[in-house]
């Protein structure tokens, strides 16, 4: 196509998002492009993590051949048939680094034949005639529209606090990474996120002092479950804390930075939980390393999307569009808006499959309204409840996007069910299975129980009461399975399988039996 064209599908951003969503695109025959500002894929990467070591693991020795399965614990993969474009070929580092991420997604752009259009900055996203295509102006003058527009340029632009004075705070994209230049010196970082701590534990052989600051309380993945939290791989500065070696972190609000005469920084600092205590702390620098942000900059007039959580996310519908624009979609990392730091739709593990989701959605509302694949399942207790296991037992999206992507069954007034496979679960409760509100839907999740963060992971008494009693399995705080019976939105009945230490849910009298069990009461209902 040339420019000024009409374009079924437009995506602006070609990170593993904007590929994954394009080879979709692609093998469902749509007229598609995807505009990168890059000279090649995923430029976010190109910078970050300013470390360049990820935080998303890579498991090439699982123990089994099963694609599936492995998929658990590839975390980089874009989904593909293609057995040769998977990113454990490329790097058997647990924490790979970023540099290997860019070159994989080159590599599956490339062998994917995609139409991508580099060194194409996207600076207007309009429409010039109401219920009109949109009209898409890249920064070299170039013009296309399209009827569809996808945001997948991931969080862009830095997230700067409103603080009087952060003006003078280095920010994480553009500050030293180089530990020496930070010799004895006082530093202060703004933040408790992973690129805090990833600046800390840089900074610990040569800084003299380091604080990590936030209003917020630190949060460790492996407790809370959500991976975007302080994961270990970047937490040692918490034993210099910990161990009384000059470093600290610091709960509450930046109230202001002045800059001294002689050089340095005075913050005033409120500390939270301590009387509303303020303190003036001298320091050297200042990093900010806040986290990121859309972009929303190239939208104007009634393109403009609806912001959310402090302006950082566009507020999306079910279906992943904006809810002021029609025909405006966003993919990736930015889904996450939907459940914000509950799951793992900002990284790569999650959307891919919220991704896969999405071109199902956009086939669904396209001319030839294709619906979601789907399969029939003998509508049997015994028929049912064995789909249901294997799937369990077996599946990626749902291990990966535990709560928010679901299996779906819709139970017939005959003898054949129909299962629907990784549905979004506010995708399915707000109608768009095109159900009949009265209908039952079954929905089939892998959750963590909702006191998951207040248990003692290490204590065995707590995984052996728990393992495999089916009278104890909604007490259960690690990941399991569930089933819940919805008419019109509302739960009419919900199952717990019991945890598994193999998560292997097969067991007869403790998983199979009661699952049966389950499905002749729903039944009834």
């Amino acid at each position: 196509m040339v420019d000024g064209d009409v374009y079924d599908h437009l995506v602006i951003g070609a990170g593993p998002a904007g590929l994954q969503l394009a080879r979709h695109l692609q093998e469902a025959g749509n007229r598609y492009t995807v505009l990168e500002a890059g000279e090649a894929p995923g430029t976010f990467f190109a910078t970050f993590p300013r470390h360049r070591t990820l935080i998303s693991i890579n498991k090439p020795h699982t123990g089994t051949d099963d694609p599936e399965l492995n998929l658990r614990m590839d975390w980089n993969s874009i989904l593909s048939d293609d057995p040769g474009l998977l990113f454990t070929r490329y790097t058997e580092r647990y924490f790979p680094s970023a540099d290997v991420l860019r070159q994989y997604l080159a590599d599956f752009a490339a062998a994917s034949d995609l139409s991508v259009h580099y060194d194409t900055r996207v600076v207007r996203v309009e429409r010039t005639e109401a219920d009109g295509p949109f009209v898409v102006t890249a920064q070299d003058g170039s013009v296309r529209r399209a009827a569809v527009v996808i945001v997948a340029t991931g969080v862009s632009k830095p997230y700067i606090p409103q603080i009087s004075g952060i003006e003078h705070a280095e920010q994480y994209a553009t500050m030293a990474t180089d530990p020496a230049d930070f010799t004895d010196q006082r530093v202060l970082i703004l933040g408790k996120g992973n690129s805090a701590f990833e600046t800390a534990d840089n900074l610990i052989e040569k800084a003299a002092v380091i604080h990590v600051a936030g209003p917020d309380g630190v949060k460790l993945a492996w407790k809370t479950h959500y991976v975007g939290h302080l994961r270990a791989v970047n937490n040692n500065f918490l034993d210099t804390y910990q161990l009384k070696s000059q470093n600290g972190i610091l709960d509450g609000e930046v109230l202001d930075i002045s800059p001294q005469p002689g050089g340095g920084f005075l913050v005033r600092f409120s500390f939270a939980r301590a009387d509303e205590v303020v303190k003036e702390l001298y320091y050297d620098r200042i990093l900010c390393c806040t986290g990121f942000r859309v972009d929303p900059e190239p939208f104007v007039g009634d393109c403009v999307p609806a912001l959310a959580i402090k302006d950082r996310f566009a507020e999306l519908t079910p279906a992943f569009e904006s809810v002021n624009v029609p025909g405006l979609y966003f993919a990736g990392t930015l889904m996450q808006q939907r459940e914000f730091k509950k799951a793992t739709t900002g990284f790569i593990h999650g959307f891919r499959y919220t991704v896969r989701a999405l071109s199902r959605i956009l086939a669904q509302r396209g001319a030839d309204h294709v619906a979601w694949p789907q399969r029939n399942v003998e509508a049997t207790p015994e028929a049912l409840a064995a789909a249901v296991i294997e799937r369990v037992n077996r599946s990626s999206a749902l291990w990966q996007q535990f709560s928010v992507m679901a299996d779906v069954i819709l139970l017939p007034a005959g003898d054949q069910a129909r299962y629907f496979e990784e549905v979004p679960v506010g995708y399915a409760l707000d109608g768009g299975l095109a159900t009949e509100a009265d209908d039952p839907l079954i929905v089939v999740t892998l959750e963590y129980g909702p006191d998951h963060d207040k248990v003692d992971r290490f204590d065995v008494t707590v995984r052996r009461t728990a393992q495999d009693d089916p009278e104890t399995a909604h007490d259960a705080a690690y990941l399991h399975p569930v089933v819940r019976v919805y008419r019109d939105g509302k739960i009419l009945a919900e199952h717990h399988l019991a945890e598994n230490l193999e998560n292997h849910w097969d067991g007869e009298a403790s998983h199979r039996a009661p699952l049966v069990a389950f499905f002749e009461k729903a039944a009834t209902l």
